[in-house]
């Protein structure tokens, strides 16, 4: 089981690779949304900002805060640990349940290719 340490090493590894992004990747992340990961097994949430290419402001919350964010995920912290790091697919995991996802269908499309 992923600690809340190495989840929130994983979200600063996203928000790395978004900076670092070529311009089409980058384009997919240039949304204006808030943002939360809820890890399941550890029974936090991590809230942010996704905007202008960039994952800003994230911090970690106990359980699921009451107001909902526009793209929300959830997900266990291995799962999380494993999109960033490329060993899981987003598309398989989201079709099987394991990543359930809490947003419109563009901006759903725009996650998938991000992670």
């Amino acid at each position: 089981m992923a600690t809340i340490e190495e989840c929130r090493s994983a979200l600063d590894r996203l928000a790395r690779n978004l900076a670092g992004a070529d311009e089409r990747l980058r384009g997919a992340a240039m949304l204006d949304r808030s943002l939360s990961c809820h890890v399941t097994d550890l029974d936090i949430t991590f809230v942010g900002h996704l905007r202008e290419g960039r994952l800003m402001e994230v911090r970690a919350v106990p359980g699921v805060p009451e107001r909902r964010a526009e793209i929300g995920l959830e997900m266990s912290g291995d799962d999380l640990v494993g999109l960033v790091d490329g060993r899981l697919n987003f598309a398989r995991a989201w079709a099987s349940g394991r990543v359930k996802i809490r947003a419109g269908l563009v901006d759903v499309l725009r996650l998938r290719s991000i992670l």
